[in-house]
């Protein structure tokens, strides 16, 4: 059996078939009360950024509920927090200010989307409505909105992700031996468990 491409919007659409009218019509460009409320609710979401060169980079970002701010009707704030200082999604942004955000609630099927433009704050007023204990972000994405809507269950459903007793967590060897055997095989595995163990969670703000 050969492969066979979609080469075309055209083949896709027959593939596909059309949008129903309020799949097609859903995207807003302004937040309404509910996605604040949803925003407040959110301690989870992930950052979709693209080079100039088009090579593409997906960034989770996680703290307390309503973690990121609402700056006014078509403007949002996420903060940044010490991490492993790649900072991929970043320079993505520099060459091309494009992103795309999913905001989750824990055990929500559905999501939140927003699409816009962004560009990096190293400090502003409402960093003082991002500290955490103790600590101010590091930087802030700031979105000016494009576009917003609300996306279906059907991957959660499909995918049973809040679903614990499907969960595997030991599927895998821990994060100190995937570590030692796909990214640093010449560390001490005691010193990575030692690193990833129960004292990690300590050093998420600093």
């Amino acid at each position: 059996m050969t492969t066979r491409e979609i080469t075309s919007p055209e083949e896709l659409a027959d593939l596909l078939g059309a949008p129903t009218p309020r799949a097609r019509d859903k995207e807003r460009t302004v937040l309404h009360q509910r996605d604040r409320e949803w925003l407040a609710a959110s301690p989870f979401c992930l950052v979709a950024t693209a080079g100039a060169d088009g090579s593409c980079d997906v960034s989770p970002k996680g703290d307390p509920a309503g973690f990121t701010l609402v700056l006014d009707e078509t403007t949002i704030a996420i903060p940044e927090r010490p991490g492993n200082r790649r900072a991929d999604g970043y320079r993505n942004i520099l060459a091309n200010p494009h992103v795309g955000l999913i905001f989750l609630i824990p055990g929500r099927t559905d999501t939140l989307r927003i699409n816009g433009r962004a560009r990096l704050v190293v400090d502003a007023p409402y960093f003082a409505d991002m500290v955490v204990k103790g600590h101010r972000p590091v930087l802030a994405v700031e979105v000016a909105i494009e576009q917003i809507f609300y996306h279906c269950a059907k991957a959660f459903f499909r995918s049973e992700l809040w679903r614990p007793e499907t969960w595997q967590p030991d599927a895998l060897p821990t994060r100190a031996r995937l570590v030692k055997e796909v990214e640093a095989p010449t560390e001490n595995l005691a010193d990575l468990e030692r690193h990833y163990g129960p004292d990690y969670v300590k050093t998420i703000y600093t």
